[in-house]
């Protein structure tokens, strides 16, 4: 059985892509054997996996990129049910269309502002150019670092309209939480129950996608 292959990818920093990626790989990971492919050349991946601890190891293997991975995806299509690559925060790179070519969906953290969300008008170009090939390519927005008081502004919601990539249902609150797992090398899911509320936003995720 082949693996089901997962891009998070965006035009620019700051969207919050690796957490997004690391603590989706984990969620994954509960339901089947997961890997994510560092392909961002900061290996912020591979950094925050590198942070766990022996006793608390992440729960997901986790491998640098530097060149591309075209030629290893068949066998780990066939070593995992799951794979995440963590894309390079830009389109101009090999390895970025490496990871459009090999993913089933792309996911696309968005911070909750029209300005964030236009960043990423040449990603749904190119997310549109794929689908005419591949009709079964999904792609999907993820509202990243919502504040907990506040709901999608006016604002966001009319800029979303204006795409035809879906913002999912489900979002992310903007969470110390989610910092301090970087920072400790784990998961959400592992944090015990101050963590809790995060590890159910990504859980709830990965139920609207599968």
């Amino acid at each position: 059985m082949s693996a089901t292959v997962f891009s998070i990818a965006s035009q620019k920093g700051g969207t919050g892509k690796t957490t997004v990626a690391m603590n989706f790989a984990a969620g994954l990971a509960q339901r089947g054997r997961t890997l994510v492919i560092d392909a961002d050349p900061q290996g912020s991946a591979g950094q925050w996996a590198s942070l766990a601890s022996d006793e608390k190891p992440f729960p997901v293997s986790v491998i640098t990129v530097a060149g591309g991975f075209s030629r290893e995806i068949g066998r780990f299509k066939r070593d995992y049910q799951y794979i995440v690559i963590d894309c390079p925060p830009t389109l101009e790179t090999e390895i970025t269309h490496q990871a459009m070519a090999a993913a089933d969906t792309v996911l696309i953290p968005t911070l909750p502002s029209p300005v964030d969300l236009w960043a990423g008008v040449r990603l749904a170009s190119v997310i549109e150019q794929i689908k005419i090939g591949r009709p079964t390519f999904r792609a999907y927005m993820v509202i990243n670092q919502l504040e907990p008081r506040s709901a999608i502004s006016r604002g966001m919601q009319q800029a979303l309209s204006e795409f035809d990539i879906p913002a999912l249902q489900g979002h992310l609150r903007r969470r110390a939480i989610y910092r301090n797992a970087a920072l400790e090398g784990v998961s959400v899911y592992c944090m015990g129950k101050r963590a809790e509320p995060a590890a159910q936003e990504i859980s709830n995720i990965i139920e609207e996608l599968l």
